[in-house]
C-alpha cells in the first residue's frame, strides 16, 4: 500500500476539495477533519462499532447479586 501520493486540489463552490485516491478511501459517509500545524488529518467517523463489538461477546451466565439488599438507607444519615 502506498503511504504517500500527490493529489489534486480543486474548488467545489466556496469550498476547497481534494480528490482522494482509491487506495486511501475511507469507510463510511462521515469524516472528522482537523488541522495540526500545516497538516490536515482526516479520520472516518465509525458509527455502530460498539454494537458490533458487543455482538461478538459471549453472554454472561452468572447471576448478579440483588443490589437492593446491599443498599444503605439514607433516611437515618444526617447530611
Amino acid at each position: 500500500m502506498h503511504t504517500e501520493r500527490t493529489v489534486s486540489l480543486f474548488r467545489n463552490g466556496r469550498n476547497q476539495a481534494v480528490r482522494i485516491p482509491r487506495e486511501f478511501e475511507l469507510d463510511g459517509d462521515l469524516a472528522l477533519i482537523r488541522k495540526e500545524g500545516n497538516h490536515l488529518v482526516i479520520e472516518p467517523i465509525m458509527k455502530g462499532r460498539l454494537l458490533q463489538l458487543l455482538q461478538t461477546l459471549e453472554p454472561i451466565d452468572e447471576e448478579f447479586p440483588d443490589v437492593d439488599d446491599q443498599m444503605i438507607s439514607l433516611d437515618n444519615i444526617e447530611l
